[in-house]
């Protein structure tokens, strides 16, 4: 078997991914950089997509369109050191026809670090708002709390 890029899973309509900090990840006093955070959240936003079947790759070559963060509320709550075993819990928490809203937590074990609310725009081409392919939308609102999760996770 081939070696092969880590991908998270899906529990129910929760995307799960996993992050070991690393010392880069630290700051002077070896804490978890704050910007960090963003990365490991883009990291985690982006696998949820693919393991989800949304292909943003094809559509940005086939010139459908691409995914930009709107807005992104982040509260930090705890630390995470060098070595920490994290984990990133990403949520489908609202879904327009242009947008959707997505909210993520970082956790060391059970202890919440870092939460973010995340609002992703579809942008055209030419960096102007447009609608969410449809089969898209359609997995976002199954991915809803609430609504049953896709049979493939």
């Amino acid at each position: 078997m081939e070696d092969a890029p880590y991908h998270g899973r899906f529990i129910g309509p929760e995307h799960h991914f996993a992050v070991r900090v690393y010392f880069e990840d630290t700051d002077f006093s070896g804490v978890v950089y704050h910007a960090n955070y963003l990365r490991y959240f883009e990291r985690a936003r982006s696998d949820m997509l693919r393991v989800a079947g949304i292909d943003q790759a094809a559509a940005h070559a086939a010139g459908t369109g691409v995914y930009a963060v709107a807005a992104m509320d982040l509260k930090f709550r705890a630390p995470a050191r060098f070595d920490d075993a994290l984990l990133i819990r990403s949520r489908v928490t609202g879904v327009r026809g242009a947008s959707c809203d997505i909210g993520q937590r970082a956790f060391q074990g059970k202890r919440l670090l870092c939460e973010a609310k995340v609002t992703a725009a579809f942008l055209s081409p030419l960096g102007r708002p447009a609608r969410q392919p449809k089969d898209w939308l359609a997995i976002f609102k199954s991915l809803m709390p609430g609504a049953d999760p896709l049979e493939d996770h």
